[in-house]
């Protein structure tokens, strides 16, 4: 263990006063030395709480996604989309990434998503909870799920120093997109609109296209009205969505979600969480390019 990682909590740590940021390069050589398991777990968590309070800055993202890349195992899938999700869950409806995969199959298109054990602070219904319970879900061949216990051990381990600080911290807002597969498209949901440019700042010079979307739960999946933002060769441009305006009624379930409400969900879905999904699907054929609008999309999409 090195006792150099005490200035570095003392960046974040010692107050309104003394705390300073981080370059970009000495955020790096930190999470090098937590995940390298150079640091105490005791200081980590110190990091963690002092990092979020201070608050985190767009260098010191880049900086941590860095010092990850140094240790993801990756696994290059062609013609893929990545669709981050939190790593804490959803509780208000089911997750769609199993029916958009169904519906862009036909469009030669991957679907990539993440996941791990359950991260502060929500507590919801994850993506491994779905990849690790839909039935027969390897039949959807081009859904591609990258467990994070195997793809980036070394963050996967700090599971249970999260687990025990049970706060969000700076980890939650960058972990969702990890790019396991070399993907040249991201979708990332955003909850807090002030967070829009600073992950703009943070990804879009590590995918072609991307795309920010003001989704439900912070999930880049569209169930109401909605703001979407693509950000491509260093500009950014706002849309608006309204699923009313493609003939969707859908109605968020009245009380929040078990795993087992969730599955059941997306394993029958009805008319309108069907259409709800294509809708999801038809965002993310406009985003590679394999329509014109997501319009189009969604008309080709209703005849499958």
């Amino acid at each position: 263990m090195t006792n150099s990682f005490h200035k570095i909590i003392k960046a974040v740590g010692t107050g309104p006063k003394h705390n300073h940021d981080l370059t970009q390069e000495e955020m790096k050589n930190a999470m090098c030395d937590i995940l390298s398991k150079k640091v105490y777990n005791e200081q980590i968590s110190a990091f963690l709480l002092g990092w979020r309070l201070k608050p985190e800055t767009t260098d010191e993202f880049k900086g941590a996604l860095d010092g990850f890349d140094e240790f993801i195992k990756k696994t290059t899938i062609e013609n893929s989309v990545e669709v981050g999700y939190p790593y804490d869950g959803r509780v208000n409806n089911p997750h769609l990434f199993v029916l958009v995969a169904k519906f862009v199959a036909q469009f030669n298109l991957n679907i990539v998503v993440s996941g791990d054990k359950i991260q502060p602070a929500k507590n919801g219904v994850t993506v491994k909870d779905i990849c690790s319970n839909y039935p027969n879900i390897d039949e959807v061949k081009n859904l591609h799920f990258f467990n994070r216990e195997d793809f980036l051990t070394e963050l996967s381990s700090l599971t249970e120093v999260r687990q025990r600080l049970g706060l969000r911290t700076g980890l939650n807002s960058i972990e969702r997109l990890l790019n396991p597969a070399n993907s040249k498209i991201a979708l990332l949901g955003v909850f807090h609109k002030p967070f829009v440019q600073k992950y703009a700042d943070v990804f879009s010079n590590r995918y072609e296209k991307f795309v920010i979307v003001k989704g439900d739960e912070g999930t880049p999946e569209i169930f109401s009205k909605s703001k979407y933002w693509i950000v491509q060769n260093n500009e950014m441009t706002e849309y608006s969505i309204d699923p009313a305006e493609f003939g969707i009624n859908y109605v968020k379930p009245c009380e929040p979600l078990s795993l087992e409400k969730s599955l059941e969900a997306i394993k029958n879905p009805d008319e309108e969480l069907t259409k709800i999904a294509k809708l999801n699907a038809a965002m993310i054929l406009f985003t590679y390019g394999k329509v014109n609008s997501i319009k189009e999309g969604y008309e080709k999409l209703t005849q499958y």
